[in-house]
């Protein structure tokens, strides 16, 4: 599974793909997590299985599933930018994942 993490500028979605990453691998499930910015995220949905946008683009998400076709676009709550693991925000992509299945 692919999974893109996407804020304003890419800085906290580094931080939130690197906890995702952790959880994942304590769980042995097997991703890819790819922080981006939004400017950049257009070039990277091809091929993504879910985009996580921060809670801060949540007003944007309408705007933005036009250009990700069946790929699921879901808002992170603020505690996954805050929160010590990526569990939370792992769980959330997975249950998009398996929704459009």
């Amino acid at each position: 599974m692919r999974i893109l993490v996407v804020c304003g500028a890419g800085a906290s979605s580094t931080f939130v793909a690197q906890r995702i990453l952790r959880s994942a691998a304590r769980r042995a499930i097997t991703i890819t997590v790819t922080p981006s910015s939004e400017a950049l995220l257009g070039s990277l949905i091809p091929g993504a299985d879910v985009i996580l946008v921060g809670s801060h683009l949540a007003a944007r998400i309408e705007d933005i599933r036009p250009s990700a076709g069946s790929v699921p676009v879901v808002a992170l709550p603020d505690s996954a930018f805050t929160a010590v693991s990526g569990d939370a925000a792992l769980d959330l992509a997975l249950s998009a994942a398996q929704a459009t299945q």
